[in-house]
């Protein structure tokens, strides 16, 4: 497969700077892994390549 025919990742927007991840695809997707942003706005699943990016506006709180 060459590079260009490799779709991008998938951008999900989310409203808090702790998001999980497990692939998306049921069994065919990766362990349930837990990412946090810290001080930026967004983060990349190391399995999938899938980018959250806090939504414009969103605080980032957990609300705990």
């Amino acid at each position: 497969m060459s590079a260009a025919s490799a779709s991008p990742p998938e951008i999900i927007e989310v409203e808090e700077k702790r998001v999980a991840c497990d692939g998306g695809n049921a069994a065919l997707g990766h362990p349930m892994i837990y990412l946090e942003m810290g001080d930026e706005n967004h983060v990349a699943c190391p399995y999938c390549g899938r980018e959250f990016r806090l939504k414009a506006g969103a605080t980032g709180g957990a609300g705990h």
